[in-house]
C-alpha cells in the first residue's frame, strides 16, 4: 500500500509540474530553456521538484501606485464605505 501511495504522489507531480511547464510563458523560465525543462521534469520527483522550485519566476503582480509613486489606498467595499455615496444621503 505505501508503495502505491508514493507512486501516485510521484505521477501527480509529475502531471503538475509538466502542466505548469507548459502553462508558463517562455520569459518566466529561469536557468534553463523550456524545452530543457521538459528533459529535466522526466527524471522521477527530482526533475518536477527542480521545476517547481527553481524553474519559474513567481513574482507577484506590481501593487497600484498613484502618480506620485505611494501606494494606493484600498478602494471602497460597497455603497455604505464610498464616501462620495454617503454624502449624497
Amino acid at each position: 500500500m505505501g508503495k502505491a501511495v508514493v507512486v501516485v504522489l510521484g505521477i501527480v507531480l509529475f502531471v503538475y509540474a509538466l502542466y505548469d511547464l507548459i502553462a508558463t510563458p517562455a520569459a518566466q523560465a529561469k536557468v534553463l530553456p523550456k524545452v530543457v525543462w521538459l528533459l529535466v521534469i522526466l527524471v522521477p520527483v527530482g526533475g518536477p521538484l527542480l521545476w517547481i522550485y527553481w524553474g519559474h519566476a513567481k513574482d507577484a503582480p506590481p501593487k497600484p501606485r498613484d502618480p506620485g509613486g505611494r501606494p494606493r489606498p484600498p478602494g471602497p467595499r460597497g455603497p455604505d464605505d464610498d464616501p462620495d455615496y454617503l454624502r449624497g444621503l
